[in-house]
């Protein structure tokens, strides 16, 4: 006799702001990568994927706090005790719903390093073509040195952080038999215990959309602040 299958809860985990935000961060960073390596005039477009990156970030930031409950920080900012509970296999239900104990450590680290990458390009200057818009209000040390990172070391902890996002992907799906992909294109999850549902609404979204054109228009005053001088 076979035991009984475990009841599935279809859950509304990822809102479709935090989706979009997703989706259009990994193409913006694929597109710095390839115009970054590329150089000459394509800089120009690595420019301006720079600057909806740092748009994208600054939305991410207050969607932190006002977002869906799985993709507000809250709701991943996890103890030392929930990550190391997780690691012996005593995991919570909320792990399994939104970001593991590891995956909100891996999610806080690539957004802390492409902050660092496009703070960095905004100062930087490669003293042939292109500088960034701020770079000529920092002394040419800080602009030395935001440059060296930017194109020597960030550039390559972006790649390896990207590359360990796929692997992880590729580990879920092949190991685990579980996809992170489909979740985020269509935002639901099938649990089997019911957690609370992120809220989706199209009021929820019609703010996501508010606070995206305020961050694009706060690096368009930044751009434009820099090239008016």
């Amino acid at each position: 006799m076979q035991p009984p299958r475990t009841a599935m809860h279809t859950i509304r985990i990822w809102d479709l702001p935090t989706r979009v935000f997703h989706w259009l961060l990994a193409i913006c960073v694929i597109g710095l990568v390839v115009t970054g390596s590329v150089g000459g005039n394509w800089m120009n477009w690595h420019l301006r994927l720079g600057y909806a990156v740092l748009t994208l970030l600054l939305f991410r930031l207050v969607w932190g706090f006002v977002g869906g409950h799985w993709s507000r920080f809250g709701s991943f900012l996890y103890s030392p005790t929930s990550l190391v509970a997780y690691l012996r296999g005593r995991a919570r239900p909320e792990h399994e719903a939104g970001h593991t104990p590891l995956g909100a450590l891996s999610v806080l680290a690539l957004l802390l390093i492409l902050a660092a990458q496009v703070g960095t390009g905004l100062i930087s200057d490669d003293e042939i073509a292109v500088s960034g818009p701020l770079a000529r209000f920092v002394s040419g040390d800080t602009v030395s040195l935001a440059s060296g990172y930017h194109t020597e070391v960030g550039k390559f902890i972006v790649m390896a952080l990207v590359v360990l996002h796929v692997l992880t992907i590729l580990f879920y799906k092949v190991v685990k038999k579980q996809s992170l992909v489909r979740p985020m294109v269509v935002g639901d999850k099938q649990l089997a215990t019911p957690v609370r549902p992120a809220r989706d609404s199209a009021g929820t979204r019609l703010v996501a959309l508010a606070v995206l054109i305020l961050s694009g228009a706060l690096v368009a005053w930044l751009v434009k602040l820099g090239n008016a001088f």
